[in-house]
């Protein structure tokens, strides 16, 4: 089944510089394991190829059932450098949302 993220998570982005920060949180606690298992560093940086120029840090937080993104070099220089429309990353969140992954665990949605 192919889906996009948003059936799966929530997320909220930020910023702090040039980095952009992206969690990504299960909507239930079944679902943490299919998007750690699938959410990648390497995939999420492919999913901003263009956007992000530096490299992508994964942070796994199971407690809280969520992932958490640093992505370097994503916006321009930061907030008060950028001329890009979106300096402080707030968007990048529901740009990650649109990602689609292929599932094949037994999972209500």
């Amino acid at each position: 089944m192919n889906i996009q993220l948003r059936k799966l998570c929530h997320a909220r982005s930020g910023d702090k510089g040039d980095t952009a920060n992206i969690g990504l949180i299960a909507l239930k606690p079944e679902y943490y394991p299919i998007i750690q298992r699938e959410i990648t560093a390497a995939r999420v940086q492919k999913h901003f190829e263009g956007v992000v120029f530096g490299a992508v840090e994964r942070f796994e937080l199971p407690n809280l059932g969520a992932l958490n993104f640093l992505l370097h070099e994503a916006l321009g220089g930061g907030g008060t450098k950028s001329l890009k429309n979106d300096a402080q990353g707030k968007t990048l969140s529901a740009a990650l949302l649109r990602m689609e992954i292929d599932i094949n665990d037994n999972i209500t949605l």
